[in-house]
């Protein structure tokens, strides 16, 4: 008798599972992710910001949960300011700065901040410069002064800038076999073409070698002022010992007027495929995207929340369809990058190149596609979420704070934005990502970048609706050229760059 009744139950339990198959639903328990909690309110430390008699724009905030003192020196200076025929000279000059001033060596410089019990960082970018670090409260003073006098009397020796040539051009070989690289700075280059904001910030191998010592000096000379700067101190001052401690360091540097950078614009959006050749490789790097609006557009919030969805946090349509839908790739995403003149939608992933059409053809289908039809509420809901839950974090740290506050100055954006960040985000409505996908969004003008072995993906391309491309071989990539392919008789060189 159980022998039977089990072998009833069976049956029943199978025809039960083959209906439910057949009706499309699993045979198993599926649950949900858990909701995320209720966000709380954030408010946004209380700040001051005062200008120094010299230009100096100087920011406090006190921030009382450890003894420390965070600071964080802005320069209005990049790629954008330096030569056009030197890429490289704003990342050289950042990277000399704690290398040694007129009076302090590089060792003396490390050894002050190691016995304060900090940290020293310098780098560049597009468009700015900058010196950041932390030390104990105490040694407020001897920091900011330490900073004062890197800024102002960088020795620029010529034992460290041979040193830093060494390691640029160390590094740009390393990065010349990364496909990862060579499609980003090839992206770029198409881009935004001559404009600087396409140019290699590390500099090209030519331009490496070119670069004196008077150049740096010259470019150092011309953007580094107070009046051309910002500084930040976040930590456990109060405001008015801060402010006397940013005048003891900084109140004697001279001020001085910056010249107006000549304006280069961008060129408009336009389809072009390239094609760069590696021959052997297993996998193929793409890049799709085009130009974009400033940072400081009205409808940055809403078009970077559209972006986010496509491929960012909290929801990423490229990697459901690519990883999840299809196992394409381990990763893809999208992103947004806006500048003080520009800025440019990215998506990325790398396939295996048996896929590379078929991973093309989806991620152009999701730029359409985000045009075409609104998003679920329950998608967009999901990337707010997500931005509500992380803005807290991004306010948690002192140094994340000075940037938040920095970053807004620095694009001249309004500062009582950054308390009405979240609820900027949360009120973003389907309608409004469909209104500026349809706006902004160029699936008929993307710049397509594939770097893999051609000769075992180019048939694809045609199937996909990409039959006319530019193939490049890699040994020929030259980026100062308009094809991208170095002059016949030209000498050989590797691509080094985004020049």
């Amino acid at each position: 008798m159980n022998a039977v009744w089990l072998r009833a139950v069976m049956a029943v339990a199978l025809l039960v599972g083959l209906r439910s198959g057949v009706a499309g639903f699993q045979d198993w328990p599926r649950e949900q992710p858990p909701a995320p909690l209720t966000a709380r309110h954030v408010a946004f430390p209380p700040y001051d910001l005062r200008t120094l008699s010299n230009g100096l724009q100087v920011l406090v905030v006190p921030h009382h949960e450890q003894p420390s003192v965070v600071f964080r020196l802005l320069v209005r200076a990049g790629a954008v300011q330096e030569p056009a025929d030197r890429p490289g000279v704003a990342s050289f000059v950042a990277a000399l700065l704690n290398q040694g001033t007129t009076t302090k060596s590089a060792e003396d410089v490390a050894t002050l901040i190691d016995s304060a019990g900090g940290f020293l960082g310098v780098a560049a970018g597009n468009e700015l410069s900058y010196v950041q670090g932390a030390v104990i409260k105490d040694r407020t003073d001897e920091a900011l002064g330490l900073v004062a006098d890197m800024v102002q009397n960088p020795a620029f020796s010529s034992a460290e800038i041979a040193l830093q040539k060494r390691q640029a051009l160390s590094s740009l070989q390393v990065a010349n076999d990364d496909p990862d690289y060579i499609a980003s700075v090839v992206f770029d280059r198409l881009v935004f073409g001559r404009h600087p904001y396409g140019r290699p910030g590390q500099g090209t191998v030519e331009s490496i070698e070119r670069i004196t010592r008077e150049d740096l000096a010259a470019f150092h000379r011309q953007w580094f002022a107070p009046n051309n700067s910002l500084l930040a101190i976040v930590g456990d001052l109060p405001p008015a010992e801060a402010f006397a401690a940013a005048e003891r360091a900084f109140g004697k540097w001279a001020r001085h007027d910056a010249l107006a950078v000549a304006s280069v614009e961008p060129p408009a959006p336009a389809r072009r495929v390239v094609v760069i050749d590696r021959p052997g490789s297993a996998q193929t790097e793409i890049r799709v995207g085009h130009l974009a609006f400033p940072r400081v557009h009205p409808d940055y919030v809403t078009f970077d929340m559209a972006i986010r969805i496509l491929g960012g946090e909290g929801a990423n349509r490229l990697f459901g369809v690519l990883r999840s839908e299809r196992g394409l790739t381990y990763g893809a995403s999208a992103e947004f990058n806006a500048y003080k003149n520009s800025g440019v939608v990215v998506a990325e992933t790398d396939t295996r190149t048996s896929g590379t059409g078929e991973s093309l053809r989806l991620m152009v289908d999701e730029f359409a596609r985000l045009q075409r039809e609104p998003v679920h509420p329950a998608e967009l809901q999901g990337a707010q979420d997500f931005f509500a839950g992380h803005f807290p974090l991004s306010i948690e740290t002192p140094s994340a704070i000075a940037e938040q506050v920095l970053t807004r100055l620095f694009y001249g954006q309004d500062l009582a934005e950054i308390n009405t960040y979240v609820d900027r985000v949360t009120a973003v409505t389907p309608a409004d990502i469909q209104r500026v996908a349809r706006q902004w969004l160029k699936p008929d003008q993307l710049t397509v970048v594939l770097v893999g072995d051609a000769s075992a993906f180019a048939s694809q391309l045609k199937a996909v609706g990409f039959g006319t491309f530019e193939r490049v071989p890699l040994a020929e990539l030259d980026l100062d050229s308009p094809t991208l392919r170095r002059q016949p008789g030209a000498p050989g060189r590797a691509p080094d760059g985004r020049d």
